[in-house]
């Protein structure tokens, strides 16, 4: 099969540490083609969605990364598309997941376009608010700092576009900043922003839970460095091994169940202490050490249902 990445460019990927090195890696250990572009390198004509590509080989050893010369392709001809843009979601992003929509019955894409779209992975969580901490969402400067106050006067604010934990911060009631921050996340009232009750928890981590197709593939605890709150591996935090709770179990189950519904199928969740903070869609990470801990290979398992689900839809 040929599977096509749409993503950053293949060279700044880091080979240990990136999940879309480790697909890579899976799907040519597994027999197939792999092929990179970047976002602006898709094109359509009439009803076909093509794209210049370029074949990539990738390896554990240095050079990491051997690119043949691109070449156009339609996207019907492939097998898979995975989109693993990273974040922000700005209007290059809208026009790829439109673009690719018009391909998706053709080829398997993970994640679905239009789910992607739909998906901001801030406030996509909100509609599973009963699994979250306290949160408002609001550009309003006055009701955010009553909102720090209504939370026990310790609260985490975050801009709705950020990814690895940039711009976020910690709010205090009594704290001089407490004004400042919020008037530069909401960029002085007009720019939506996301308050959440401080969880205590997270000084010993958050779990990162992948899913696939609805179902756990995996968990791996990250722990912030001294001195901050965020465990984004992205800023410095450290990986550990961890299982799911009883009530965590269930709590993803629910929340699977409805992310399957709609084509997100490789879905990283955000928990601390049972909170669910964050669903993130676009491009998840954490694989690579999630296979380091467990001694497995798990990305393996996601190339082998992506093989699953194109048989089938070509079966269909």
């Amino acid at each position: 099969m040929r599977f096509l990445f749409v993503m950053d460019p293949y060279a700044s990927m880091l080979p240990d540490k990136d999940t879309s090195f480790a697909f890579m890696r899976a799907a040519i250990a597994h027999g197939h083609q792999v092929l990179h572009c970047r976002p602006e390198q898709l094109y359509c004509e009439g009803q076909h969605v093509g794209v210049l590509a370029r074949p990539l080989a990738v390896s554990n050893s240095a050079p990491h990364f051997d690119a043949g010369e691109p070449r156009r392709e339609r996207l019907s001809a492939l097998e898979a598309v995975f989109i693993r843009k990273d974040p922000p979601f700005d209007s290059s992003y809208l026009y790829t997941t439109q673009l690719l929509d018009l391909a998706k019955s053709q080829s398997l894409i993970i994640n679905d376009p239009a789910a992607i779209r739909d998906a901001n992975e801030k406030l996509y969580a909100l509609g599973f608010s009963e699994f979250m901490p306290p949160t408002l969402v609001s550009s309003d400067e006055r009701q955010l700092i009553e909102f720090v106050s209504q939370v026990g006067g310790r609260a985490v604010i975050k801009p709705l576009d950020g990814a690895g934990g940039s711009g976020v911060a910690v709010l205090g009631a009594d704290d001089v900043n407490l004004k400042p921050l919020v008037g530069l996340l909401t960029n002085e009232g007009r720019r939506l922003a996301m308050v959440q009750e401080f969880q205590p928890a997270v000084v010993q981590g958050d779990k990162r839970v992948l899913l696939l197709d609805g179902q756990v593939l995996g968990t791996i605890r990250r722990v912030p460095r001294g001195g901050d709150i965020r465990a984004n591996i992205h800023v410095g935090g450290r990986v550990e091994a961890t299982d799911l709770s009883a009530e965590e179990q269930a709590m993803v189950e629910a929340v699977g169940a409805r992310l399957r519904k709609v084509g997100l199928w490789f879905v990283g969740l955000d928990v601390i202490n049972g909170k669910l903070i964050e669903i993130n869609v676009t491009s998840p990470t954490g694989i690579q050490e999630l296979g380091r801990l467990t001694n497995s290979v798990p990305e393996d398992r996601v190339i082998a249902w992506v093989e699953q689900r194109v048989s089938a839809m070509r079966a269909s």
